[in-house]
């Protein structure tokens, strides 16, 4: 009994005898409940984010060099992910990712008018690059060597936001919900990944998610202000 990939017949035979199923058998299953139900959630990791800088129409506190990054690192996880024909539980998530970066970063050069010319060479290089990239149309070796730079990209994705949080005592226009969401999905999927034996580069990848999100997510918490308390009229 097989649904999307997930084999229910292990679970269901222990179930009907009337038995707990077992470790080997609900492991697996675990996995791939968690892995589709990433994905689902993946729709609207980043939606709390573009929300807050359309609704405040300001772009305080944000890196944007870090988002700019973020776009090409889940472009190229999810083009190596794609090549290594992984399960779309153990990925999926990625292209949702991908395509509410892509729609952040444009929200952070609309409110950053005027933006430089130079800024707009990059998305520019990227339109012209990324095509190729997901379709998997490079050398192998270089295919590898761009995956394991991807590691670095994402680290250096975060390290910009970071600093800067720090260095204002303060996250600006950070949602606190996106990087929860964030950092709650890089400890599934560094579950779900042992579980489906994924590379070492890709467990990796996760590993580093948990440890930079959950950076950023504890200075918005550090750093969060409480809302001024109204005074009361006198009678």
């Amino acid at each position: 009994m097989d649904y999307l990939g997930i084999d229910m017949s292990c679970a269901i035979g222990s179930l009907r005898n009337g038995e707990f199923p077992e470790k080997d058998c609900l492991l697996p299953l675990i996995s791939k409940l968690l892995g589709y139900c990433l994905v689902a959630a993946s729709i609207t990791v980043k939606l709390p984010q573009i929300m807050k800088i359309v609704q405040h129409k300001s772009v305080r506190g944000l890196s944007v060099v870090a988002f700019e990054l973020e776009v090409v690192g889940y472009t190229i996880s999810l083009a190596y992910c794609l090549h290594k024909s992984l399960p779309f539980s153990a990925f999926g998530e990625m292209a949702f990712l991908l395509i509410q970066a892509l729609i952040l970063v444009a929200c952070i050069y609309y409110y950053s008018q005027p933006v430089p010319v130079t800024t707009w060479l990059r998305p520019l290089l990227y339109c012209a690059v990324a095509p190729t990239v997901i379709a998997g149309q490079i050398n192998p070796t270089l295919f590898e060597a761009l995956y394991a730079s991807q590691h670095a990209i994402f680290l250096f994705a975060r390290l910009p936001q970071i600093w800067k949080n720090f260095k204002n005592k303060s996250t600006g226009e950070l949602s606190f919900l996106t990087f929860f969401m964030n950092f709650a999905g890089s400890i599934v999927r560094v579950f779900t990944s042992l579980q489906e034996k994924a590379p070492l580069s890709i467990l990796t990848g996760f590993a580093l998610g948990v440890i930079t999100n959950g950076s950023i997510l504890t200075q918005i918490l550090l750093y969060s202000k409480p809302a001024p308390a109204k005074e009361k009229k006198g009678n």
